[in-house]
């Protein structure tokens, strides 16, 4: 998958009261909406949103996501493989661990790598 996004100004102080918001039904069209006051909030009488849109990965465009097929499944195990014989390396998070999550769980899961890491 590819991401394209694309930015608004609106009228108004506070379009959706949060960072960001994802959309998983198949009927919305996009992905998430970016409210950017948030990352640097003000006083501000205007907001500016982006949408972003996924469409299908190419040859020679970014690859923003992984792709679970069986291919880069097979690739990932490969490397976990390799990623287990590393003592002094700690691969997490959604690419170390080829998964996508949502924050929440991101922060569960670096939480529980920290804590088994510093476990005397």
């Amino acid at each position: 998958m590819r991401l394209r996004c694309f930015g608004e100004a609106l009228d108004t102080d506070n379009y959706q009261g949060v960072a960001v918001i994802n959309y998983t039904d198949k009927e919305t069209p996009f992905t998430r909406i970016i409210g950017h006051k948030h990352f640097d909030p003000g006083n501000q009488q205007r907001t500016v949103i982006s949408r972003e849109f996924s469409r299908e990965w190419e040859p020679g465009a970014e690859p923003f996501y992984p792709v679970g097929n069986a291919r880069s499944v097979a690739l990932y195990r490969r490397y976990a493989v390799l990623a287990e014989q590393e003592e002094a390396v700690t691969f997490g998070g959604r690419l170390g661990t080829f998964r996508y999550y949502d924050m929440d769980k991101a922060v569960e899961q670096a939480l529980a790598c920290a804590a088994k890491l510093l476990k005397p």
